[in-house]
């Protein structure tokens, strides 16, 4: 009986002191509001990254490589997509367009 007595009041102060909440993680922010706007969201990126990531976007897109417009052309042709799908967008592609282009 008194081992048992014993055991409860230890399990009781290790409960105790690893439940215990500090004063410090009652002072964040987050422990009453856990989620922030929409506006402070991305404060930590600066504005002219986002500008030079979107400008690089921009680039890319227009600097496509060829295997990748012949790709966007061959989906934009049903017929082509479908015998892409069992040949590849490359055979597809020679299929459907490059007779067209060499005359």
């Amino acid at each position: 009986m008194r081992t048992l007595i014993i055991l409860t009041l230890l399990a009781v102060l290790v409960m105790a002191a690893t439940c215990y909440e500090s004063h410090e993680s009652m002072e964040s922010h987050e422990y009453f509001y856990p989620f922030i706007n929409r506006r402070r969201a991305n404060d930590f990126i600066q504005a002219d990254m986002r500008l030079e990531a979107i400008s690089q976007e921009r680039i890319r897109e227009r600097n496509k490589s060829p295997h990748e417009r012949q790709r966007e052309i061959c989906e934009d042709y049903y017929p082509c997509e479908q015998y892409a799908f069992r040949h590849g967008y490359a055979a597809a592609y020679r299929h459907y367009f490059a007779r067209r282009r060499t005359k």
